[in-house]
């Protein structure tokens, strides 16, 4: 999954740059505004952490005395898995059939890849994944922090920006953000707050998912520990 998400942003990332180039568009600020996209930056850090969590099952997860991710995986896991599951629902409850302006017309499996298989292989994750470490609740501030920053990031470039197609004097990733469509601030103002509450619920709950998966877990070694001794050493 980590090499099919990597190829459907380099795939679309080819596009967008061969566009540009033959239209005489600025190819840097395409580049910049193509990774300026929420579901590129999500997709892209799932595909690290993706490979990251693979190679380590490979070499050190699958030994007999490994119980759990470690700390800083287990993390990471959870911010990318609660980005991915927010940019599928954004994307297919709000944004499918809009054309986004990301340089050059979508290539379809890609923008399948993108915003609905990985997104899904990420939920699946959350349920399936082997190895769950349970997270503290205070990992929840992790999660949120990118959302913030990137929020912050992307209102304060928005007006500094020329948009490359239309020349407009400004752009935004997704039209929900615009403030210069109709409804305004007012408008971006509603999406953002209620977004954030979207990711900070999907965060929560991947967070207490693989609380209760783990719990359940050490239950389940409780159990079979137990069941291991000899009658004659249980106490009655």
């Amino acid at each position: 999954m980590a090499a099919l998400i990597g190829t459907a942003i380099s795939a679309q990332l080819a596009k967008s740059i061969g566009t540009a180039t033959e239209l005489g568009r600025d190819v840097p600020t395409t580049i910049a505004n193509f990774f300026s996209f929420f579901t590129i930056l999500s997709n892209a850090a799932a595909a690290i952490v993706l490979a990251w969590i693979a190679l380590w099952y490979v070499f050190k997860g699958r030994r007999q005395d490994t119980d759990a991710e470690p700390h800083g995986l287990a993390l990471a896991l959870a911010c990318v898995s609660t980005y991915m599951i927010i940019t599928g629902i954004v994307y297919n409850s709000l944004l499918r059939g809009i054309e986004l302006p990301q340089g050059s017309a979508p290539i379809p499996w890609s923008n399948e890849v993108l915003h609905l298989i990985g997104p899904i292989f990420l939920l699946l994750d959350v349920f399936l994944g082997p190895l769950r470490r349970s997270l503290p609740w205070r990992s929840l501030w992790a999660v949120v922090a990118f959302p913030i920053v990137w929020v912050v990031y992307t209102m304060i470039r928005g007006p500094l920006i020329t948009n490359p197609v239309s020349r407009d004097p400004f752009w935004y990733p997704y039209p929900f953000l615009n403030p210069n469509n109709p409804g305004g601030w007012l408008s971006v103002g509603l999406y953002v707050i209620g977004i954030a509450a979207a990711i900070i619920a999907v965060g929560a709950f991947v967070v207490w998912w693989g609380r209760r998966r783990s719990a359940g877990a050490g239950a389940s070694d409780d159990a079979a520990a137990a069941a291991s001794v000899p009658s004659s050493v249980v106490p009655e």
